[in-house]
Order: C-alpha cells, then structure tokens, then sequence
C-alpha cells in the first residue's frame, strides 16, 4: 500500500484515520514503563475484547475523561453510582462486565504494585526486561502464562489473547510487520535505528 508520507506500515495501520496512524507511528509496540499508562492499556484492552482496536482508540480521550485519567487508586474506589454513570456515558463502551472487570482488575493492579514495587516490575519481570520480537502470533506461552497468573490473582477480561495485545501495545512484544518502516531486522533493529 502507498503511504501518503511515502513510509510502509503494518497493514492494520488505516491510512484514513490520522489518529490510528499516530498510535502504529508512536505508541505501539514501544517499551511503555510508565505504571499509570500500563494501567491505561490494560483497561482499554480489556474493553476491546470482541472489538475493533480502532473503535477503541477512538474513544481514548472519552475514556480518559471518563475514568478519571486512569490513576488505579481512583477507579479502584468506583462505587455504584460511578459505574451507573459509566453505563449511561456514551463516549465510551457501555458494557458493564467491562466496566465491573475495571474497577476490580484496578484494585488487583494496585496489589500487584505494592507486591512488586511497580507494575511496571511485575509485567517486565516475565522478560527480565528485554523485548521479545515475534510476528503473526495471537497468543503465545508468555501470554498464557501472564494471562494464567492474572486470573488467578482474580482479574476478569484477561484471556490470552488480550494479554498478548496488551503485550504488543505496552512494546514487551513487538510486531512490526516485515515491510513496516518500524520492523526489525534479523539483527534486531529497526530502520529508524
């Protein structure tokens, strides 16, 4: 396909949509170590289950606005008339097992931190820090096995497929299709290295 910037992307990259093209261009599949961000994604995946990413990203700055810029402690302490304001607001996916797996998967996010010192730790401490560079895959045995451990820690909405989006987004696996201006090489960099 032909960029209008004349760079090759991915092909799930949709010319049409500016900010789509911005998220493939900056975001996806870059190592994110920010704890509040990590949270984020987590939080949009989960939602993206059974959907579009790009309806998804679509609703980012409704989802911001709607749950608070994402701080876990906040969303955490969601109560009953927050989630029915959630449910009523429709800038965002108005699911409400969704918007429930939220506020736990938050109060199992802040465990985590406190158990490891940052999620940041916990989500890297299954690569010991490197990125795992892998294409065509939707799940993988590091996706089961954080998916697994998520469960059993009693987040909802975190199947193994999700998890390994999740991976992708957060740059713990990238994958760059080959052809892409930000695939990898066989030494391991990408073009803009």
């Amino acid at each position: 396909m032909e960029w209008d910037d004349g760079r090759r992307r991915c092909r799930w990259a949709n010319p049409k949509n500016q900010r789509y093209l911005d998220y493939h261009d900056n975001e996806w599949g870059r190592p994110l170590h920010d704890d509040q961000r990590l949270f984020e994604l987590l939080v949009l995946e989960c939602f993206q289950a059974g959907l579009s990413w790009e309806c998804v990203l679509n609703k980012r700055p409704a989802f911001r606005r709607a749950f608070d810029g994402f701080d876990p402690a906040t969303v955490a302490g969601y109560g009953e008339e927050k989630r029915q304001a959630l449910c009523a607001d429709t800038g965002i996916i108005r699911n409400r097992r969704k918007i429930d797996a939220a506020v736990k998967n938050a109060g199992v996010f802040l465990a985590i931190q406190r158990e490891r010192g940052s999620f940041d730790a916990y989500l890297w401490g299954w690569t010991q820090g490197r990125v795992i560079r892998e294409r065509g895959a939707a799940r993988s045995a590091l996706s089961d096995a954080i998916s697994a451990d998520l469960k059993a820690r009693g987040m909802s909405f975190v199947g193994t497929t999700v998890i390994y989006a999740y991976l992708q987004a957060a740059g713990v696996i990238d994958s760059h299709e080959e052809g892409c201006f930000l695939a990898w090489d066989a030494a391991g960099q990408t073009a803009g290295e």
